[in-house]
């Protein structure tokens, strides 16, 4: 069975865009895709970006924790909200940290915004980012406009049907990208 690790981006008190995670997790679980687990970056705390992982004389525990668990999934989803146009610098701060392990990894985005637009402006900006460093950005987008009310605290969501066929379509995409991977290795 493949495995698929979830980035869920936000550090910020208050977050909404960690109820998508979870809901991921639930989600994949529940119609047994793959094997999953949530890499939440507010639990490793990284230090800010000095350098690359490998560049490292002394890195952390956490951070060859973090690079072996992006190196060994089959494929990755971030879940990221939009800040100000933008994401966060915790996530910058993981893709500038990891080089090698996104080498050729497929990643599907999933943004998320407090507003109508589901965090749309900043999948352009997160996909340059990705492509620069190596990494195979999946060919299909989950936005998430008003996450506070799309899902509850918990991961559950608002529409159940709804988000259910949108994270089937989504997932398929990320599946077929690791499938088509594996054929080439």
């Amino acid at each position: 069975m493949k495995h698929i690790a979830i980035i869920s981006a936000s550090v910020r008190k208050g977050r909404n865009s960690h109820r998508t995670a979870l809901y991921f997790k639930a989600f994949i679980e529940s119609v047994n895709l793959a094997t999953v687990e949530i890499l939440d970056l507010k639990a490793y705390n990284f230090p800010l970006f000095e350098e690359r992982l490998r560049l490292f004389d002394h890195p952390t525990e956490k951070m060859l924790e973090f690079a072996t668990k992006v190196k060994e999934a089959d494929g990755i989803i971030i879940v990221t909200p939009e800040y100000n146009g933008g994401y966060p610098a915790s996530l910058k701060n993981i893709v500038d940290l990891l080089y090698d392990e996104w080498r050729r990894k497929p990643v599907a985005i999933c943004t998320n915004s407090g507003g109508p637009f589901g965090g749309t402006q900043v999948i352009t900006s997160l996909q340059f980012s990705l492509w620069k460093i190596g990494a195979w950005t999946v060919p299909a987008m989950f936005p998430v406009p008003k996450v506070q009310e799309a899902f509850d605290e918990h991961g559950e969501p608002s529409d159940r049907a709804g988000m259910d066929k949108r994270a089937h379509v989504f997932l398929n995409e990320l599946l077929w990208c690791i499938e088509a991977k594996s054929k080439m290795s």
